[in-house]
């Protein structure tokens, strides 16, 4: 091994930076338009990261001295030290080798203790590569994402090794998030961030699910056992309802703070000729999750956690909106009993007015401006807390008018819904606390992180790859993305490199 000195490594490095300079010297480079200079400089000045990059690596290796004592997990040391072992990178510059000393004993893998000074990630593709990938992914397809990075970099991934690199980029996602700070719902002094009372602001949780079209072998059991029962109607293409059995559910979670705002029923109902709607409560610190190989009582667990995280002792009043499904409900109720907690269960009006909308029709001709005071009128009276009162009112209504079954269905149904769901629409008390009685916000979660970009026309995924897009269009939605990537590569030092060495203490020079 010899020592470089000032001036004697980075020879290709300097080399190229010449013959840079020596382009743009030229007259070649004097004949270009601007357009013209900024291609070739792009592709050059890539090429002069890339030799700088192997020049450095090779000066470390270079100047890499023998350890005394390499061990690993079990206590065998590595007797025997090899110079020259290489392995390659592509990094976002281009392949580069990395030459670095092995330390081996018999029947066991070498370890290199160079690598865990670099980092260096398991498999080829450099972290910075992988991050590259993290942010397009989440952005639009795989396919463009390579296309991105080709244009940015000028390396090319496959459409699988895209994949797979999203994957890892989302490896930490759960355990990021179980360990980090989240916006407490209450300060030191039991006021909330923004300056409020305790009384002032409530802690939402919120859930809902959003189907996502999978390749076949990542349905579930009974989903994939109806796809391939299934006959399609057509040879060229899937007939309305047939998409049903290639679907898998994703849920999304949401955690947020809302500062309340006291309303009435007139204030949500109001007829916007005639005055300005009265604010609603404002939402502040929001999380969000998913995924689509947990199964929702997984999901809303997680949800607890982060509300838990951030209000242990709950001084906030949390409020549990749904849009009434009844999994969800039952799983709400089951976490709360488990840990000891009270919570508001709210189900959303805007799928109450759904149903009234629906019942209308039975009673008006399509389009009848009537319907819509029918349905307003009603919904007032569901806001003032008599539901079951509108449900018999339905149903009186649907029998005097001597509606045959198939015509009152619809009217049926909305009576059966305000009557099951009546225990969670004590809406005169939520008005009155100034609480949310929509849930908005899991649904446009549900349309950025799912429906955006699962979507895309044609798309049929993997588990791996759903999962991972879910997770990393959640830290970029959550603004966590750059903290999460911090830890990522914690997470991977350990994982690769600290998990090799006895102790996880990897040697150093002294």
């Amino acid at each position: 091994m010899s020592a470089a000195g000032p001036g004697d490594g980075f020879v290709a490095g300097r080399e190229t930076f010449e013959s840079v300079v020596g382009f743009l010297d030229g007259a070649e480079a004097a004949g270009m338009e601007h357009a013209e200079l900024e291609t070739e400089l792009d592709t050059r000045g890539r090429e002069l990261m890339r030799r700088l990059l192997a020049d450095h690596l090779d000066l470390r290796a270079d100047r890499e001295r023998r350890l005394d004592a390499v061990t690993d997990p079990e206590g065998v040391p590595r007797t025997r030290a090899e110079s020259g072992h290489t392995r390659a990178l592509t990094s976002v510059f281009g392949e580069v080798t990395v030459t670095r000393r092995a330390y081996r004993a018999p029947d066991r893998a070498n370890l290199h203790p160079a690598d865990a000074a670099l980092n260096l990630p398991a498999e080829k593709h450099s972290h910075g590569l992988r991050r590259l990938v993290a942010i397009e992914a989440a952005r639009g397809s795989f396919d463009t994402a390579v296309d991105a990075i080709d244009r940015a970099t000028g390396v090319r991934l496959g459409k699988r090794q895209a994949e797979a690199l999203a994957t890892a980029a989302a490896a930490d996602f759960d355990a990021f998030y179980a360990q980090r700070r989240p916006p407490s719902a209450t300060g030191a002094d039991g006021r909330d961030p923004g300056g409020g009372e305790p009384h002032e602001q409530a802690l939402v949780l919120s859930y809902d699910g959003k189907g996502v079209v999978m390749r076949p072998d990542a349905l579930r059991p009974a989903t994939a056992k109806a796809a391939a029962e299934a006959t399609p109607k057509l040879a060229g293409r899937l007939s309305k309802g047939e998409k049903r059995n290639r679907k898998r559910m994703a849920t999304v979670g949401a955690v947020y703070h809302a500062a309340c705002a006291p309303r009435t029923p007139g204030d949500i109902m109001a007829d916007p000729d005639d005055q300005q709607p009265t604010p609603g409560p404002v939402t502040t610190d929001k999380w969000l999750t998913a995924s689509v190989t947990a199964d929702a009582a997984t999901v809303i667990a997680a949800v607890f956690d982060e509300a838990q995280r951030r209000d242990p002792d709950q001084r906030r009043t949390w409020i549990v909106l749904v849009d009434g499904n009844n999994h969800q409900i039952e799983r709400t109720r089951a976490e709360a009993a488990a840990r000891g907690l009270e919570v508001a269960i709210v189900v959303d009006l805007v799928h109450v007015l759904e149903y009234l909308w629906a019942a209308a029709w039975c009673f008006f001709p399509e389009g009848d401006p009537a319907a819509e005071d029918w349905v307003r009128d009603r919904a007032i009276a569901v806001l003032d807390g008599k539901a079951i009162t509108v449900a018999a009112g339905i149903r009186r209504r649907a029998s005097a008018a001597g509606l045959r079954a198939g015509k009152r269905r619809n009217a049926d149904t909305a009576a059966d819904y305000l009557i099951a769901k009546a225990p969670y629409l004590d809406y005169p008390t939520a008005l009155n606390q100034g609480w949310p009685i929509a849930t908005g916000v899991i649904e446009g979660a549900c349309r950025h992180l799912v429906k955006d970009r699962m979507d895309i026309t044609g798309a049929r995924w993997g588990l791996g790859g759903a999962e991972a897009v879910l997770k990393l269009r959640a830290l970029r939605s959550n603004g966590d993305f750059d903290d999460y990537w911090r830890y990522h590569l914690t997470q991977e030092r350990r994982r690769v490199h600290q998990s090799r060495y006895l102790d996880g203490e990897i040697p150093t020079a002294a």
